[in-house]
């Protein structure tokens, strides 16, 4: 059971699932193109998804090819609680991303990006530090699923790595392009039924094969004294704390998820995160369950590569009709996340480079467009490149998780306190990104008073995400409260300890700091912001360019 050979499907199969799945939602896309494009409706949809479609496309984008991969390796390395710590947390985050959300659109109901409002209620630079974070981390997000669009195909078929990469490519592009972030959203939906009924048919059918209930009984004897404790301090510490914190920070500063946040109708938008809160939880945890089901079945990954368990698995309890299942389950996953990733890019250059920057607020809406198409192109051309090189992309995704952790406090406290402002906002990010990156990187010995000073922001970051998750759904002063109560409660803790444990301090650091420095900066601030002012400055560009044609036409009278 040590090792096993990789089952694979005959390349004409292989192509011909790959061109039929992309054909599909190409078709797809094709029932909702329209001659003139509208270009509110090719970022958000002009704000009125429905709810089934909303909360299908939420729970589509938030599995991507990562964590579809992750969660398995979390069930297979810390055992009984690995994938409740990835599922269950990741499902939380999307819980407590819909009151922040909330407040958001009644601010700006008409706004595409978060960076755009950003801009409303801050100015230049705080509005390009978030769209910065976004451009970087949806980049990385499409070479990571492209890479493993890459990885599924060569492992599971004679086609090549690079074969994956451009079919996966070309074929998320073709159905994006025209209808943008609508298409994104029509074929997310078929996309995750797709993937409920693959993952319904895989995961009970490896199951049984693998010897059902009595398996699991027999095989006990291989978990060690942590993996068989459902309580494993060294799994919290390792995987459910770091994971927990950086969800967090994704919810808040991604565009991906901000995007359909802005795209759901207003009054939808509590049962829509409610249900992608459930789904997204139903379906990671189960597919973690096959990282622990190989790690009771004692296999050890090919070539030492944790994204080999699920393949292997499908390999040695699935028929050849259930790896092809699998095989289409994972290519859903990774393309319901790129396409979004491409209509993330796009609505960023759209709006905050292009709208905001080089148009000066006055951008021409057709131009608009062909800004977001050919941005598209790029980003898929940029994503293949570097796909294709297999470049070790996790210190960027180290530095872009900690841009998000940075921000997700001056964020949410800017649309809430009136005294929060630009300078606070830029000082706090970049101050809290420094010292992430010199405890993560160890720059600096983490002994002594460092240590002691790095561990006590990280207990001010503990109390930051336990007081910005209270206040989700609690009072202002009760949740300063608990904030408070938490970040001395594990101070006594964290000190001489958490030292060890540089990927959790690193994270908390950057929400402790961030913090501290924009609440002292913005505390003697003499700025009083006016929230109701922007939604007059965060408009629909339809709208702008109605009133633009008006003018000019009176003016010609």
């Amino acid at each position: 059971m040590q090792e096993t050979e990789f089952f694979q499907l005959k390349s004409s199969t292989a192509l011909l699932l790959l061109v039929g799945f992309y054909l599909l939602t190409f078709l797809m896309s094709l029932m909702i193109s329209r001659k003139n494009e509208n270009v509110d409706g090719y970022m958000v949809s002009n704000s009125a998804v429905g709810f089934g479609l909303s909360a299908a496309s939420m729970i589509a984008t938030w599995i991507w090819a990562a964590s579809f991969y992750a969660s398995a390796t979390s069930g297979f390395k810390y055992g009984l609680s690995g994938p409740i710590h990835y599922g269950f947390w990741g499902a939380l985050m999307i819980l407590f991303i819909y009151p922040f959300g909330r407040r958001f659109r009644k601010l700006a109901p008409e706004a595409h990006t978060l960076a755009e409002v950003i801009h409303a209620r801050h100015g230049r630079s705080s509005q390009l530090i978030m769209a910065g974070s976004n451009l970087v981390g949806s980049c990385i997000s499409l070479m990571v699923n492209f890479t493993a669009a890459g990885a599924l195909v060569s492992v599971l078929s004679p086609l090549s790595f690079i074969q994956g990469v451009l079919i996966a490519g070309l074929g998320v592009l073709s159905y994006t392009l025209w209808s943008g972030f609508r298409a994104s959203v029509l074929t997310d939906f078929a996309q995750l039924v797709a993937m409920i009924l693959a993952a319904v048919i895989i995961i009970p059918l490896i199951f049984f094969n693998a010897g059902g209930p009595d398996f699991l009984a027999e095989n006990m004897w291989r978990l060690d004294e942590e993996q068989a404790n459902f309580f494993s301090t060294k799994a919290i510490l390792e995987q459910g704390a770091p994971y927990f914190v950086a969800v967090l920070a994704y919810a808040i500063g991604n565009q991906t998820i901000a995007q359909r946040l802005f795209a759901v109708r207003e009054d939808l938008i509590r049962p829509t995160f409610l249900t992608a809160t459930i789904g997204y939880g139903a379906v990671v945890i189960g597919l973690g369950m096959l990282g622990l089901l190989a790690l009771f079945a004692g296999i050890q990954p090919a070539n030492g590569d944790m994204n080999n368990i699920i393949p292997q698995m499908a390999s040695m309890y699935l028929p050849p009709i259930g790896i092809a299942l699998f095989f289409l389950l994972v290519v859903g996953s990774l393309s319901s996340t790129a396409d979004a990733d491409l209509c993330a890019l796009s609505a960023i250059v759209m709006t905050d480079i292009y709208g905001k920057n080089i148009a000066k607020g006055k951008p021409n809406p057709q131009r608009m467009l062909w800004w977001g198409r050919f941005t598209m192109i790029i980003a898929t051309m940029m994503g293949v490149v570097f796909a294709s090189l297999r470049l070790d992309i996790l210190v960027m995704l180290v530095f872009v998780g900690a841009l998000w952790g940075a921000i997700v406090f001056p964020v949410i406290v800017s649309f809430y306190w009136e005294k929060v402002t630009n300078r606070a906002f830029t000082t706090a990010v970049i101050s809290a990104v420094v010292l992430f990156t010199i405890v993560r990187f160890e720059l600096v010995p983490l002994t002594g008073a460092i240590g002691v000073f790095f561990e006590i922001a990280a207990a001010i970051g503990g109390g930051v995400v336990a007081g910005l998750m209270t206040f989700a759904f609690f009072p202002r002063l009760f949740a300063i409260g608990v904030g408070v109560a938490v970040a001395f409660g594990l101070m006594p803790y964290f000190i001489g300890f958490l030292r060890d444990y540089t990927v959790l301090l690193g994270s908390l650091t950057s929400y402790g700091v961030s913090a501290v420095v924009c609440i002292a900066m913005s505390w003697n601030s003499k700025e009083r912001f006016d929230f109701s002012v922007l939604s007059k400055r965060v408009t629909a560009f339809h709208e702008e360019q109605e009133a633009m044609l008006s003018a000019t036409t009176t003016t010609q009278k």
